[in-house]
């Protein structure tokens, strides 16, 4: 599906996204920001396959990948930053994430899981009840600290759509791809409502 007409432009694609980056030119993406399936808590739901992630290696543009603490990065990279889940202190809660082609200087990003609705309301955002759903304003922090507004910003594994809203809140434009129905629809409304809120604003 094809958003136009706003500020910036949104491609989503329902699909496996190893068929749907084979038609995406390596020069048309300025950085990939994604949370890929991997083996930790979510196994009995994330079947997890390494052809997907490893088709990453036809894009050189600079990546951030969310990885597991539990399982070792399966690519090479340039730096690993950290997220760190828990702000109170209480317990140690962080995943990281990887940058592949990038700088090699790390960074420590501090916010709230989004893991129900108490949580979204205390952040001003919303639950999704995607089981790896992930913080707007880390998106949005990654997104602004890493690209240049008119770039465009792929995600083969779109989710719930935190990386399409954040891009559409920053001026970025975005490419996301989706296989889950019932995640896709979620993540196309999502991305219609920001586009809305971003032509009220303007």
């Amino acid at each position: 599906m094809w958003m136009g007409g706003g500020l910036v432009e949104v491609k989503l694609y329902l699909g496996d996204c190893l068929e749907i980056m084979k038609s995406i030119p390596d020069k048309s993406i300025d950085a990939v920001i994604t949370d890929p399936p991997y083996p930790d808590y979510y196994t009995d739901i994330y079947k997890y396959d390494q052809r997907p992630i490893k088709a990453l290696n036809n894009f050189h543009c600079r990546q951030f990948v969310f990885w597991s603490k539990a399982v070792d990065f399966i690519m090479d990279y340039s730096a690993i930053h950290i997220w760190n889940k828990n702000p109170s202190n209480h317990g140690a809660q962080y995943e990281r994430i990887f940058e592949r082609n990038g700088g090699k200087h790390y960074k420590v990003f501090t916010y709230y899981m989004v893991n129900s609705t108490v949580a979204a309301k205390m952040t001003n955002d919303i639950f999704t009840d995607h089981p790896s759903q992930k913080p707007i304003n880390l998106i949005r922090k990654l997104v602004e600290d890493f690209t240049n507004i008119g770039d465009t910003i792929l995600d083969p594994f779109m989710g719930s759509g935190t990386t399409g809203v954040a891009c559409v809140q920053t001026g970025r434009n975005f490419i996301g791809i989706e296989i889950e129905p019932k995640y896709y629809a979620i993540a196309e409304k999502r991305i219609h409502d920001a586009q809305q809120q971003m032509r009220l604003s303007i």
